[in-house]
């Protein structure tokens, strides 16, 4: 591409972020500088999106910490490699080795699912059967369309360029996006005023491959540009016990069958849980078991943790409870338990609400959530005698 072409502001980065700040490692020293009301608005931008709640710190978390490694040899390469999601797997086969066969970039694919299922590794395994470069980035860091556009010429041919939390692009960003999909051109207007002037400047043919937690906020014509949608299941118990087996491996943890059968049924079917479970049962071995793994002593660890046997934490108990306890089974709004428990709506209905709606301990109704007879059961009380009152839909 002639630097004539582009404008000198595609080139900077996001404005107002001091060199340091770029690094996510030293985000939390660095704040961005500014006065008056654009800098203090750019510094609240950025704590909020710097913030993390209590839930992002359990352990049964499936949002990823500041504490979780990046183990490459931990992530699979190939879908070959890859274990459960069998029908995303065979879809996406599929679209690889057509795009292959024709020499063409593979159509744009969207990922979408509860947090730590293997979105992002997935991109990473388009990337690698496709033999292309992989791009990273995410919704929240690109604030301006001249951070995209900055983004979009630098790729060659059939990169893959992957979008985390694709669903918080924002609006004009968006409209920048929509040629680069369809067309794979980028329209720019150069200058202001009577002097300003629209150029279109020819992109390379590039794959977008963008992951949500939350479809429902995709705009619909975001998301009719995505040649192939998939959604990510949680895990079966057979996958999680190969997942923890294989990761015990590359760790080299000492550790039972009987051992992994104990950290799998209790990862919530998603890896990111159980990897953090097996180092974390692991540490307890090497501490007080002399490194070794057993049903027993991932038994005592878990339980230190507060972890039972379904994978419930502290957090998923006190939910039910609140739901039980203090509004007689429900039904109760999002808003009240979020109100109840000190946590944000968003982060009850993302973390902590899919994994119990997958047990059935709690139903969501047009008025609110209700805690069903197993949730009653599980937490060792007595279900109410008939059913729950319902009130009348406005």
């Amino acid at each position: 591409m002639h630097p004539e072409l582009v404008h000198p502001e595609l080139a900077e980065g996001p404005k107002g972020l001091s060199g340091a700040c770029r690094a996510p490692s030293s985000c939390t020293l660095s704040l961005p500088k500014g006065r008056g009301v654009e800098g203090t608005a750019l510094r609240n931008r950025f704590l909020y999106n710097r913030r993390v709640t209590v839930q992002e710190e359990r352990l049964s978390s499936p949002i990823r910490q500041g504490s979780d490694p990046t183990i490459q040899a931990l992530r699979p390469a190939l879908l070959s490699e890859m274990i459960g999601q069998d029908r995303v797997r065979d879809n996406l086969s599929i679209l690889i080795q057509a795009a292959k066969a024709r020499g063409e970039p593979m159509d744009h694919v969207l990922f979408y699912g509860p947090p730590g299922l293997g979105k992002t590794t997935l991109a990473h395994i388009l990337a690698n059967e496709m033999g292309s470069n992989f791009r990273i980035t995410s919704g929240p860091a690109i604030e301006r369309a001249g951070d995209l556009a900055a983004i979009l010429t630098n790729l060659k041919s059939i990169d893959i360029l992957f979008i985390d939390e694709i669903h918080r692009l924002g609006r004009p960003v968006e409209e920048i996006l929509y040629p680069a999909m369809e067309e794979f051109a980028l329209d720019l207007t150069i200058g202001k005023g009577p002097s300003a002037r629209a150029i279109r400047l020819r992109l390379p043919k590039f794959t977008i491959v963008g992951a949500t937690t939350r479809l429902a906020l995709l705009t619909a014509p975001l998301r009719a540009r995505f040649g192939a949608v998939h959604r990510l299941e949680f895990y079966e118990l057979e996958s999680m016990k190969a997942i923890v087996e294989r990761a015990a491996e590359v760790l080299e943890v000492d550790i039972t069958s009987e051992g992994i059968d104990e950290i799998a049924c209790r990862a919530r079917g998603t890896p990111r849980v159980g990897l953090r479970l097996l180092r974390r049962v692991r540490d307890y071995a090497q501490v007080r078991a002399n490194g070794k793994i057993s049903r027993l002593v991932a038994g005592e660890a878990l339980e230190l943790m507060e972890i039972d046997d379904l994978g419930l934490d502290d957090a998923d108990r006190r939910m039910l409870a609140t739901v039980i306890e203090k509004y007689d089974g429900g039904p109760v709004g999002l808003q009240t338990i979020a109100a109840s428990l000190s946590e944000e709506p968003d982060t009850i209905m993302d973390v902590v609400e899919p994994y119990l709606l997958q047990l059935g301990f709690i139903d969501r109704t047009p008025q609110g959530r209700v805690a069903t007879s197993r949730a009653y059961e599980h937490l060792g009380l007595r279900p109410p005698a008939g059913p729950q009152p319902r009130l009348p839909e406005l």
